[in-house]
């Protein structure tokens, strides 16, 4: 749900028009290392079978922290593929007689595949400039931390809102119902060829 996210500065403007506007849109995960201790304190409240909200006030705005099951699932599902993938690659990286400028390039690539949120789950150690490329010099391990970081948020996404509503699950139902709009814009667009007059 992290689509078009807007910027800070989008949302500043929003909030300082002449005519403030409304907004509920969805917010990169790293804010929630910043609100996590909010969060904690706060209750769940249920909106769905295996969906549970929560709702924090900070600096002016609502956060609100939407955990499902269902996601939680895929997402976990997809970390594990793309991590085992990630991993037998780099153990074939260490078998092959490589120069380090190759093997960077052959990690680019690697790191591509997997993509960042299960790249960065590897400490990767890279021989120095003028070493060679051995399994002394080029050795990965898991970074056990980092993994269990991502497990215990695996199936949350944040949603961040300048409206009064205090209850989450209503704010929650709000963002699923503007989420059928924009996708139903999408395909008059698309499907459709519909465009603007």
């Amino acid at each position: 749900m992290d689509r078009g996210i807007p910027t800070e500065e989008v949302l500043t403007e929003m909030r300082n028009a002449e005519t403030p506007t409304c907004y509920l849109v969805g917010t990169p995960r790293g804010r929630l290392s910043q609100l996590e201790k909010d969060f904690l304190s706060q209750p769940w409240a249920g909106v769905r079978d295996a969906v549970h909200v929560k709702l924090v006030e900070h600096d002016g705005e609502l956060y609100i922290l939407a955990r499902s099951d269902g996601r939680r699932d895929k997402e976990q599902a997809m970390r594990r593929r793309r991590l085992k993938k990630l991993v037998n690659r780099l153990h074939e990286l260490r078998q092959q007689k490589l120069t380090r400028d190759q093997l960077l390039i052959k990690l680019g690539a690697a790191r591509k595949d997997a993509g960042q949120a299960a790249y960065r789950l590897i400490d990767i150690q890279l021989p120095g400039q003028d070493q060679p490329v051995t399994p002394e010099t080029f050795c990965c391990k898991l970074n056990w931390q980092k993994l269990r970081e991502a497990r215990r948020r695996e199936g949350s996404y944040l949603l961040r809102s300048n409206l009064t509503d205090s209850n989450p699950a209503k704010l929650w139902t709000f963002y699923l119902q503007l989420v059928e709009v924009e996708q139903a814009f999408k395909e008059l667009k698309g499907d459709l060829a519909v465009r603007p007059i």
